[in-house]
């Protein structure tokens, strides 16, 4: 027992501070790339015992680790080898505390489930839109934390955008209470803004107020094919223009993703087998409308896609289990390439005018290079976030092929970057990406970070060696 465990005990209870075992698999990512050690990790049943696990570390220069579902991808929850730090998960802060229905909004703990949040707005008729392909496990802390996406951020916007209020404990061990169910409050800096995206190192959020819509009254899901990607980004614009913002997803999925999911999961779907484009979109459209109404414009507006030839052909599910078994493929990739073997996966973001030019280019830069390096492109068109997963060649080894991972980055980062794009959509940085982030944000830009950083934390006790590179 050391003096440090005692005295987390005393502020959480004996149970919820202990010494973890090396292989507890809270000290490692979800790829396992990373693994760390911890002097304590500490479950606090609130935000007062969060605070005072903080304040006693702070006190200490202890660093601290936040964690919550422990489902992100760039080592941003993992503690480094040190043994220094205090892992701190958030797990027990799960409880819904309001719910408005006049005001649209809900108040949720950090460690609660998405899919849980999700439930407690469809309970009272309402919809909380942030759908993640993890939200069975990832926790709205995690969220907020890193602002992430999904797929309906085409019509309801990043994690940020969703947002209203926020709990915070500085890394002070201080509380700012933040939550707010304001959607106009111009009094003076946004802190709201400053802690979401921020990965941890700023300040833990234990708390938000976040938005809620009406439940739509119709959901429709196609999947459409295209021969050029050019068309998917003309079809978008029709497809925006026709549905306006019914239009809640525009997933982007290339003809080796379909073969792929029918090489791994052969019991699924196989739309259009007859005839393979190269580009394939899963739509859907929402709305307060009737069925038949609702169908009457989808249709018209994939009628108008072939009668303009931007589209190839079209599959409108006509039932919910078509439409879940569509979208199950979406969700499927991710285990689809598991099943494959590792590939090289970057998550970046472009101008939708740019996404055409920068898959060609970056096809070409990496063939001259790779030669045979196969490409798993998917992603989220509608706002611009395309997932360019690099795979090995059939006659190269997967080990022999991430050996390169480094030199293939940088080009599809390098490519991202030279047409206005950004080599961080949904993902954050983390640890994985901290040392390039340099290359690609302004001396200036950084150092405002930093600025920001040790104002808010001035001895680097929160979650240090993510997102930016501190000078000791």
């Amino acid at each position: 027992m050391t003096p440090l465990l005692d005295a987390l005990r005393e502020r959480v209870g004996e149970r919820y501070a202990t010494l973890p075992e090396a292989d507890r698999p809270e000290l490692s990512d979800r790829h396992r790339r990373y693994h760390g050690r911890v002097q304590a990790l500490v479950r606090p049943a609130d935000t007062a015992e969060v605070a005072a696990v903080v304040k006693l570390c702070a006190e200490r220069r202890v660093p601290v680790v936040v964690q919550g579902g422990n489902t992100g991808l760039m080592g941003g929850a993992t503690p480094d080898d040190s043994g220094h730090a205090v892992l701190l998960r958030l797990d027990r802060l799960d409880r819904i505390r309001a719910i408005d229905t006049d005001n649209d909004t809900l108040t949720v703990e950090a460690g609660c489930v998405l899919q849980r949040v999700q439930q407690a707005a469809q309970a009272v008729d309402r919809l909380f839109p942030l759908s993640l392909g993890s939200e069975g496990s990832c926790t709205l802390g995690g969220n907020l934390a890193t602002n992430a996406g999904g797929n309906a951020v085409l019509r309801y916007g990043n994690t940020r955008e969703l947002t209203l209020g926020l709990e915070v404990v500085t890394a002070e061990g201080e509380i700012w209470h933040g939550l707010r169910g304001l959607r106009k409050d111009n009094t003076g800096y946004d802190l709201r803004d400053l802690y979401v995206g921020s990965e941890g190192t700023l300040g833990i959020i234990t708390a938000a107020t976040l938005k809620l819509f009406p439940l739509p009254r119709t959901r429709l899901t196609a999947l459409v094919s295209f021969a050029v990607l050019t068309q998917a980004v003309a079809f978008l614009s029709l497809a925006r223009q026709g549905l306006d913002a019914g239009l809640t997803a525009f997933e982007l999925l290339s003809a080796d993703c379909l073969e792929l999911l029918h090489e791994q999961f052969p019991e699924g779907p196989n739309p259009f087998p007859e005839r393979r484009e190269p580009w394939y979109a899963l739509l859907e459209f929402s709305s307060s409308a009737t069925q038949g109404e609702a169908q009457a414009r989808f249709e018209a507006v994939l009628a108008d896609g072939l009668e303009q030839g931007l589209l190839s052909d079209a599959l409108l599910a006509g039932s919910l289990a078509q439409s879940q078994a569509l979208w199950l493929m979406r969700e499927n990739l991710s285990d689809a390439q598991a099943r494959a073997g590792r590939n090289m996966k970057h998550d970046i973001s472009l101008p939708i005018s740019q996404i055409a030019s920068f898959v060609e280019r970056t096809g070409d830069l990496l063939q001259a290079r790779f030669r045979g390096v196969r490409h798993y492109t998917f992603g989220h068109l509608g706002d611009g976030n395309l997932h360019y997963n690099v795979a090995h060649p059939l006659d190269q080894s997967v080990a022999a092929h991430m050996a390169h991972y480094a030199a293939v980055s940088e080009i599809v980062h390098d490519s991202a970057h030279a047409l206005g794009g950004s080599i961080s959509a949904e993902h954050g940085i983390g640890q994985r990406k901290r040392d390039v982030l340099p290359r690609y944000k302004s001396p200036l830009e950084l150092e405002l970070m930093r600025r920001i950083k040790q104002a808010l934390d001035p001895h680097n006790l929160l979650n240090p060696g993510k997102v930016l590179v501190i000078p000791s």
